[in-house]
């Protein structure tokens, strides 16, 4: 190959950010036959920095890290405004913590020992997936979906509640607007994990059971008695479909009346 003409080929950018160097070294030669170029962190706080430089397509973060563990790592990307793919490296003995990642971000995970193939199988997939959310939201309008006083303003990534502004992070916001644009259309705890989350992983049925607790506390003036996210008993949830569409209201990101 001619000198230089190897950088055409690279197609993503992949960090890694895990402190064990010989691990890292594996990864990193594995995702160049996919034509990757890969960067190594050896610790959280590096692995931020170098995010915050910016060019990454997607992050392989291991749990445990110095400095900064992993937990704190995907915490503080998912409060980034750009979306990242994480995909998370845990033990076999970290299921709480894989959870929590899981809930507070992470795209994927998989367990050490891992095969090296499986990685990179994984790593394509979350490619595949940023293609297809590429293609769907070029040629998108600007949408703007009410329901009763519940504004979701899909471009801003804005929603509003009777006027006032509602903080939700990514997951909730993908979340609702997932309900609402499928109103009185009832879906298993599995079907969200696979379509909002995007992935199935049987086990993990609660963590859509907290994400709606924690979004209804925010929307529903009564999240005993819901108005919006209904529950169908023994099945899963659906959008209440027999609300008032009416006019939205201007909505301030500040939460100023």
């Amino acid at each position: 190959m001619i000198k230089g003409e190897e950088s055409k080929y690279v197609s993503h950018k992949v960090l890694i950010i895990e402190d064990n160097p010989e691990i890292a070294a594996l990864i990193r030669l594995h995702l160049q036959d996919i034509h990757c170029e890969a960067d190594i962190a050896g610790d959280g706080a590096e692995g931020l920095k170098r995010v915050g430089q910016g060019g990454y397509d997607l992050v392989i973060l291991d749990l445990m890290l110095p400095v900064i563990d992993g937990l704190e790592v995907c915490k503080r990307l998912r409060n980034r405004p750009d979306y990242l793919p994480i995909i998370m490296l845990t033990s076999k003995s970290s299921e709480l913590d894989r959870v929590i990642g899981l809930e507070i971000g992470a795209d994927d995970y998989i367990t050490k020992p891992f095969s090296l193939p499986e990685l990179v199988a994984r790593v394509k997939a979350q490619f595949r997936r940023l293609e297809v959310m590429a293609r769907s939201t070029e040629p998108a309008p600007p949408e703007r979906l009410t329901f009763d006083g519940l504004v979701i303003d899909v471009q801003q990534h804005l929603v509003s509640l009777d006027g006032q502004a509602v903080k939700l992070t990514a997951k909730e916001f993908a979340l609702l607007l997932h309900f609402a644009r499928h109103p009185g259309r009832v879906f298993s705890r599995m079907q969200l994990l696979e379509q909002v989350w995007n992935y199935s992983y049987e086990g993990y049925e609660h963590t859509v059971n907290s994400h709606i607790n924690r979004l209804r506390n925010k929307i529903e003036t009564d999240p005993a008695n819901p108005r919006y996210i209904l529950t169908v008993w023994g099945v899963g949830y659906r959008f209440n479909d027999r609300l008032n569409i009416d006019s939205p209201p201007n909505i301030d990101p500040s939460g100023a009346p």
